[in-house]
């Protein structure tokens, strides 16, 4: 099971919703009691905030192309270790395009059951990606 699980995130999940531009394809592998952990404030945690939150950022960075470095899986659970890199050419939550290429880091944690994803924790260096745009602090 887990091999499979490590397919529906890899190859459908980031293959299809990021690097295709595929939103259509969350419907298919997000189940309808979703929870997502790890989005703002305010953004809904399930199916609707993940599309929410995607189209932002396929706007903002419309030329995202995403990386799995690393995945493990274990029963239920999968990790991905992933690096998307892209050009901020649309604005994004009040941030006008800057045209800076960035490459942004991340590792999730995604619960899959019956070849759907039904819970999300993640984390992604979005003060990275802030000071590669040029409107975050400077690096030490």
């Amino acid at each position: 099971m887990s091999e499979e699980n490590k397919a529906i995130i890899a190859r459908r999940f980031f293959e299809q919703v990021w690097n295709e531009k595929n939103l259509s394809a969350i419907d298919e592998l997000l189940a309808a009691n979703y929870q997502d952990h790890s989005l703002p404030p305010g953004v809904p945690s399930g199916v609707e905030g993940v599309k929410q939150m995607t189209a932002i950022y396929q706007k903002a960075f419309p030329d995202t192309r995403i990386t799995v470095e690393d995945q493990f899986a274990e029963g239920d659970r999968v990790v991905t270790r992933w690096t998307a890199r892209g050009t901020h050419t649309g604005e994004m939550m009040g941030i006008p395009p800057t045209d800076k290429q960035v490459a942004v880091t991340g590792i999730d944690i995604y619960r899959v059951v019956g070849g759907q994803v039904v819970e999300h924790w993640g984390e992604m260096d979005q003060m990275g990606m802030m000071q590669q745009l040029g409107v975050g602090p400077a690096p030490d």
